[in-house]
């Protein structure tokens, strides 16, 4: 049996360790409860058996040389009444040549003590019974009989007092134990509840945190028994930050050490491109510049992705409406000289959200990039901002070829490139745009444009406040429509 739902919770696990705890302890104080009523029946009935033997004892005459036994009625019935169920008896002489009553009750037990009482269990006629043996000198002697000859007397009773006497103790006990174990339990449940208080606390706050927040947790405000638990997380938190500062610095290193080489490359080749004449040079010098260019915004997408895995998230309150403007207007110019018609959007105006606005333009820009590369002449281009609820969308919408289905969902992988992808592309401006989404608490969806046509590119963010702003519809303003 697996016990993996056991170790999920440490409350169900306390939970049932303690009661199975106090249900065996229970049930050995009620096996006690149970011999310490049976001792104390047999001690109260055995008492009142003796009675009956010292009364038939009395009783005893040996008048004329012969054994006699004169038992009253009222005796025998009072015997029964003290019982509560049938009484039976046997007066004989120990060597069993003469007796009186029930001749057929168990024999006594051997060896008996003059004047002193034997009690035990037995059978007669089918049921239990408890069976009282006393043996004394008869004094004066049996006619015929030896001068130490003895007695034996023997009352049996049925146990039906003794069983009821015996339950009603044990119900007592049980209803007490009962009670006990219920108060226990509720009183462990909530003693349970309030020592894991500041573990749900310490949850609460922890899932509060901002991504980016590695600040230590405060021990003092845990058990000492959470303490080292606590105390390896702020380890583990101060080691990432750590490793998150080496890679922030190996980024910024990385940045300076690429990015000056290329350019001084393609300030070169841009050079000899100008003073080479016409021919094969000039055509390999273009080919290098090419391949430059392409180098240099492949290094420039990963050093972008990096940061958006590793920088430090300085946020402050962007609007949303204004970047995604400003960002259509930057890319405007190349979008008239590829043919496109690009176009902005905002419904409603004034949406903003706690973000780094650096690594908001580079994802938009990515965005824009993609939509202008694979876009054919003549089609159109449009960056909508939209409100859904409590986020924002910033949508890239474009009548290139799209995606098909089983691309749609690994389109934002890693270096992923698709069916119609071109030549000098690194498969990491998708990637870039959802590692940013999801940097400020939000995601990246794909879809088919309107009528199964183009590609959808969806940035979806949570609101800095929830309002419902009414503007109106901006269909590429006259600073940005192409011509």
């Amino acid at each position: 049996m697996r016990l993996g739902w056991l170790r999920a919770s440490l409350r169900r696990t306390l939970a049932l360790v303690l009661a199975a705890g106090m249900l065996l302890a229970s049930g050995v104080a009620l096996w006690g409860a149970w011999r310490s009523a049976a001792g104390a029946a047999n001690a109260a009935y055995d008492r009142s058996l003796a009675g009956a033997i010292k009364a038939i004892d009395a009783n005893i005459t040996t008048a004329g040389g012969g054994l006699g036994v004169e038992l009253p009625y009222t005796l025998l019935e009072f015997f029964q009444l003290t019982a509560g169920g049938e009484v039976f008896f046997r007066v004989a002489t120990e060597d069993g040549l003469v007796e009186i009553g029930n001749t057929d009750l168990p024999p006594p037990e051997p060896a008996l003590v003059d004047g002193r009482p034997r009690f035990r269990d037995a059978l007669y006629h089918g049921q239990p019974v408890r069976l009282g043996s006393y043996a004394r000198v008869l004094n004066p002697p049996l006619a015929g009989h030896a001068e130490r000859s003895r007695v034996v007397i023997q009352v049996a009773e049925t146990l039906t007092s003794r069983l009821d006497f015996t339950r009603t103790l044990l119900l007592e006990a049980v209803a007490r134990n009962a009670l006990l174990v219920t108060l226990a339990l509720v009183l462990m449940a909530l003693a349970t509840g309030w020592a894991l208080r500041p573990l749900a606390r310490l949850s609460r706050e922890v899932q509060a945190r901002a991504p980016d927040d590695l600040t230590p947790i405060p021990v003092q405000q845990v058990p000492l028994e959470a303490r080292p638990l606590v105390q390896a997380m702020n380890h583990h938190m101060a080691r990432h930050q750590q490793a998150s500062e080496a890679r922030r610095r190996f980024v910024d290193d990385a940045s300076h050490q690429l990015r000056t080489p290329l350019t001084t490359l393609a300030t070169q080749v841009a050079y000899a491109l100008r003073e080479a004449p016409p021919g094969p040079t000039s055509e390999a010098l273009a080919a290098i510049r090419a391949q430059v260019d392409g180098a240099t915004r492949q290094v420039n997408q990963m050093l972008a992705l990096a940061r958006a895995d590793a920088a430090e998230l300085r946020t402050e309150t962007v609007d949303l409406v204004a970047l995604a403007r400003e960002l259509t207007r930057h890319w405007w110019p190349r979008a008239r000289e590829a043919g496109i018609d690009l176009g902005f959007d905002a419904t409603p105006n004034g949406l903003s959200t706690p973000a780094q606005p650096v690594l908001l333009q580079e994802a938009l820009g990515n965005l824009l990039h993609n939509a202008l590369r694979y876009s054919p002449p003549g089609s159109r281009v449009t960056v909508h901002v939209t409100q859904d609820g409590r986020d924002a969308l910033l949508t890239v919408q474009d009548d290139g070829p799209g995606l098909a289905a089983d691309e749609l969902e690994r389109a934002s992988e890693r270096f992923f490139r698709g069916r119609h992808a071109r030549p000098g592309g690194s498969g990491l401006g998708l990637a870039i745009a959802r590692a940013v989404a999801e940097r400020h608490g939000g995601s990246l969806a794909l879809q088919p444009g309107p009528g199964g046509s183009g590609l959808a590119v969806s940035l979806r963010l949570p609101l800095a406040h929830h309002r419902a702003n009414t503007g109106f519809p901006c269909r590429q303003p006259p600073n940005l429509k192409a011509d």
